[in-house]
């Protein structure tokens, strides 16, 4: 990876770079004219200078210059105005660059940001890009919430400042520069003051800044160790209760909460030191300015117009120089921020780009025999768990590994699996590499189930489905909004330099699934699910799941018809009597007391029945039916029998495994309650 931000910065954005940098230059045209109307307007129509009779006017909105060899040169004349026309005139002149600099700002600042987030987009791509192409090895030794805090918090400040990486220096330079040569024009000593006070500030902030870069790589560090060692007692949190060392692991956290702490506060009061720093250079000027301006104005040799002019301008001063400091100092932050995600993620050797190439067409099936040469595993301390084994595995040859050091057999699976990568020795199918060979290869024909298997956030069909997506195999139609919508997504991913590949595409392989398409697909899922004995465990989960009435809406329109169908199919097969549906009428022996009253089950996870039995409306609703009365003597009869049946027995009596609404220790609480009641 690229080591200095800068340069990658400029190789992937020069064109635009470049161009907001002509923008920037055009924009410090009006931005110095804004300076000097407001002595012509003091001047001019104000003190009278040139409008000394009633009647005097002056040439408006002239253009005309002098040029070498040429002479005098007069584009247009004017308009000839009055002292108040002319006051009414430069006021709106004025007014008319404030809103053009205003406009000028406004595009740059759009277009940078646009810029930075789409810089933002390409590094976070290529840090997950480079993530998946990672040396299996390397994922056994990298914490998963440390690659995902980095690409996902750490790279955020890049983005805010890519945009500002050559047109914000390049803006505010230029206006600083500005006003000081418009200074320098009014008058040369106020102009050497202003140019000094910059030069002290720019000499001795940033030099007092780097203590803040460096407490705040200090700062990042620790917050990803502690991001890291979090998630470390989480995954270890049944090992930490086993072991009893939770103040251990709280004693831990405790130091690296205090170093935090250290470091923070630390960062904190070099912070507000370099701002009281700099507020006091920066009002040491207008100072200076009022003596030295003053005494000239009284001396004669500097007017009012040209001490109001350069007040004005050094008021806009202070701000582009504060916010050129605060640029180097953001500059050397992110490149010390993207050094060290650089670190993270320049991982030699990296998976070729050709092995993960997107591949649409079916891969041909491997044929050839599966032949290990002289392979020598070792495990991070340098022990070797293969040592020079060799084999060959023909076509439809199934093959058991009889492993006796306990380690050495799942050691071989995941070196043809492709999980770990061998020290020595080789891996081939018909002489070829099986480690450099595509995964549109080997990722289709090759398969390697472990104990440890990942559930995938989303659907069980996602998941089911998952081996079979490889690629956008089928596009969509999009039409309308959504065909612009997809257009203006796919025009981002080019500027941004992502592939585009359509989420909402078909990617499932139904040929290799053995499958026509959609419509008998899911005949072969059920095939697959009998084969592994899970058909019951699917059914299962179905049955106590909930539908979907957004994506299944055809389904719910026709509920009420399925239940009507269903009923009359248990009655012909005389099975009516294993389900038991909710009538109006009658009270449902196999639901609970609150699902009778609901006349249903209660969405999760909204409310549970302690929720509802203390929600105002529910009481309410109980109390005007007279329900609540009802139930409270049902429930106090049921404790009284529980307390004279069980309030005798041991708590480890096998009577207590059969009652479902309470346990033994919940038994006293009950025969206090019913004693006072």
């Amino acid at each position: 990876m690229e080591k200095s931000l800068t340069r990658y910065i400029w190789a992937n954005t020069y064109a635009q770079q470049l161009w907001i940098l002509l923008v920037v230059f055009l924009s410090m045209i009006p931005y110095f004219l804004a300076f000097d109307l407001p002595k012509q307007i003091v001047n001019g129509p104000i003190q009278g200078e040139g409008f000394e009779n009633p009647t005097a006017t002056q040439p408006f909105m002239e253009l005309s210059f002098d040029m070498p060899l040429i002479g005098h040169v007069d584009l247009f004349g004017g308009f000839s105005l009055d002292r108040f026309q002319t006051l009414m005139g430069l006021s709106l002149v004025f007014l008319s660059l404030v809103v053009l600099n205003g406009l000028f700002k406004f595009y740059i600042n759009t277009y940078k940001g646009r810029l930075g987030e789409r810089m933002l987009r390409r590094i976070r791509f290529e840090l997950f890009d480079r993530a998946l192409r990672f040396p299996p090895l390397h994922f056994k030794r990298v914490k998963s919430p440390e690659i995902a805090t980095m690409i996902k918090d750490e790279v955020e400040p890049l983005g805010g400042f890519i945009g500002d990486a050559f047109v914000q220096p390049a803006l505010l330079g230029g206006q600083a520069i500005t006003a000081l040569i418009f200074i320098l024009v009014q008058n040369i000593w106020l102009g050497l003051i202003a140019t000094a006070m910059v030069g002290v500030q720019a000499a001795i902030i940033p030099r007092m800044r780097k203590r803040l870069l460096e407490l705040g790589r200090e700062r990042q560090l620790t917050a990803r160790e502690l991001s890291g060692r979090v998630a470390e007692v989480i995954d270890g949190i049944f090992t930490i209760r086993a072991n009893d060392t939770s103040n251990l692991e709280r004693a831990d956290i405790t130091a690296r909460l205090a170093r935090i702490f250290s470091i923070r506060y630390d960062l904190y009061q070099w912070k507000f030191l370099v701002k009281f720093i700099n507020n006091i250079l920066a009002q040491l000027t207008p100072f200076l300015f009022y003596v030295v301006g003053g005494t000239l104005a009284l001396q004669g040799t500097l007017d009012i117009g040209q001490l109001v002019a350069v007040i004005a301008a050094y008021k806009d001063l202070p701000g582009p120089i504060k916010e050129l400091i605060d640029w180097d100092q953001a500059r050397q932050d992110v490149q010390i921020k993207y050094q060290q995600v650089v670190e993270q993620f320049d991982i030699e050797p990296l998976v070729s780009p050709a092995v993960q190439a997107l591949v649409k067409t079916r891969s041909p099936r491997l044929s050839e025999a599966l032949v290990v040469s002289n392979l020598v595993l070792c495990d991070d301390s340098g022990a070797r768990r293969l040592d020079r084994i060799s084999l060959e595995i023909q076509p439809n040859e199934t093959v058991a590994i009889i492993d006796h050091n306990g380690n050495a057999g799942e050691a071989l699976a995941e070196a043809i699996g492709r999980i770990i990568l061998p020290d020595s020795g080789r891996i081939t199918i018909a002489g070829q590499e099986l480690h450099e060979m595509p995964e549109a290869v080997t990722g289709r024909q090759l398969s390697y189930a472990s104990s440890d298997t990942h559930f995938f956030q989303g659907t069980l069909r996602d998941n089911l489905l998952y081996g079979l997506k490889h690629a956008p195999l089928r596009d969509i139609e999009y039409t309308d909004a959504a065909a612009r919508q997809n257009q203006w997504e796919r025009t981002e991913a080019q500027l941004a330099g992502n592939p585009y590949l359509d989420l909402n595409s078909d990617w499932v392989d139904y040929q290799s699934a053995g499958a026509s398409g959609p419509e008998d697909l899911y005949k072969v899922i059920g095939t697959v699910l009998d084969t592994v004995t899970i058909t019951e465990d699917i059914l299962d989960l179905a049955l106590r799941s909930r539908v979907d009435i957004v994506k299944h809406k055809a389904l719910v329109d026709r509920i009420v018809e399925l239940r009507t169908e269903m009923r009359r199919r248990l009655q012909d097969e005389e099975l009516d009597t294993l389900v038991e549906p909710f009538e109006p009428k009658s009270y449902n022996g196999h639901a609970t007391v609150v699902e009778n009253l609901l006349f249903g089950s209660m969405k999760q996870p909204m409310m549970s029945a302690e929720q509802l039995a203390a929600h105002p409306y529910f009481r309410q609703v109980m109390n005007e039916t007279g329900a609540a009365g009802l139930l409270f003597e049902m429930g106090l009869s049921i404790a009284e029998t529980a307390v004279e049946l069980f309030s005798d027995l041991p708590e480890d009596h096998p009577f207590f495994q059969q009652l479902t609404f309470m346990t033994a220790a919940d038994l006293p609480v009950y025969e206090s309650l019913v004693q006072k009641l």
